[in-house]
């Protein structure tokens, strides 16, 4: 296995989830600053590549590649192939292969969550992939499509026969999406099925609740997802958290200046990304996100939402960083 997989003699068992629209390369930046071992990009659907009009998925110069997974999404096993191939080029430490989005356009299309159903489809994918590189592939799936078929475990054992690294399990089914409580007991018969890691994902926010994962399925290591929306410092903090982690022990969030200094950055890159016009509309949930947890007054994220520029987006972030008691805080001119 490539570097990554060697961290001080172990596995990086915390790990940055793919999310559409979020874990883009600012995103990342800033959880690999606080510590996430390993995060993965945006999952790319590969028949749209190459996509002139998108922004680059890596970005040369900017992103990590020994830290910066990719996750692919589609169900043509030489169209995965060949993506696989281009992202390798890259650098890329793990290549994972999306069966578990839950998303109903991707499902029907045949993707995501939908390959569950389609076992032997799924294994002519993982074999093509893993033919295809040298790089580690992982799978990540679904307990199953509904309570009634819970094939996780089935599933896993035909990933790890055609040379998967490590599967990624999220403790609920394609049916429940996001809904409901993750079903961390029904990983552990995932765990119970392979020899390869098994990592878990869905409803890991703290250290307590990672640890009660852990411990009640007996995987290898979590995956954080909705966590670190507006907290790109959480999958950090987990990864220290875990028994045996050097340097042990979760410190707290960042102070509140920090926190708004991140909010600056976050917005920036998003701007140098995207262009100012799209990187001001997409930083607006990212900066709701981060507002949960500062003093906002009730009337900012109305200021925000209505900026249309760089710098109406920072005059509204100076404003909230003086309600906070924080002025300076963005080194913005008083």
């Amino acid at each position: 296995m490539t570097a990554v997989f060697d961290n001080q003699g172990g596995f990086p068992r915390l790990m940055l989830a793919p999310m559409a629209g979020v874990t883009d390369s600012p995103f990342r930046r800033l959880a690999l600053r606080y510590g996430c071992p390993l995060v993965f990009c945006e999952m790319v659907l590969v028949k749209n590549l190459p996509g002139a009009a998108d922004p680059p998925f890596f970005v040369p110069g900017a992103d990590d590649p020994a830290r910066t997974g990719v996750q692919l999404l589609g169900n043509d096993p030489h169209q995965m192939a060949e993506a696989a191939r281009r992202f390798e080029g890259l650098g890329i430490p793990v290549i994972d292969i999306n069966m578990g989005c839950p998303a109903r356009k991707v499902v029907c299309a045949g993707t995501g969550a939908a390959l569950m159903r389609d076992e032997r489809l799924a294994a002519r994918i993982i074999a093509a992939v893993v033919g295809a590189v040298s790089t580690p592939v992982s799978v990540k799936m679904r307990l199953g499509w509904d309570r009634d078929s819970l094939n996780a475990p089935a599933l896993a054992r035909i990933a790890e026969g055609e040379g998967a690294a490590f599967v990624t399990v999220h403790a609920r089914t394609r049916e429940q999406a996001f809904e409901g409580v993750a079903d961390w007991d029904r990983v552990g018969e995932t765990c119970a099925a392979v020899s390869v890691p098994v990592i878990i994902n869905g409803d890991i926010v703290d250290a307590p609740s990672l640890g009660e994962a852990l411990r009640r399925s007996g995987a290898a290591g979590a995956m954080v997802g909705r966590a670190a929306l507006g907290a790109p410092w959480v999958p950090g903090q987990l990864a220290r958290a875990l028994p045996g982690a050097q340097p042990p022990g979760a410190s707290g969030a960042p102070s509140l200046s920090e926190r708004l200094s991140v909010m600056q950055e976050h917005l920036e890159g998003l701007v140098a990304l995207y262009g100012e016009d799209t990187g001001v509309r997409v930083s607006r949930k990212h900066m709701l996100w981060y507002a949960r947890t500062l003093p906002a007054d009730p009337d900012w994220a109305r200021r925000y939402l209505e900026a249309r520029s760089l710098g109406g987006a920072l005059e509204v972030l100076d404003r909230l960083a003086r309600a906070c008691g924080c002025p300076g805080a963005l080194g913005l001119a008083s």
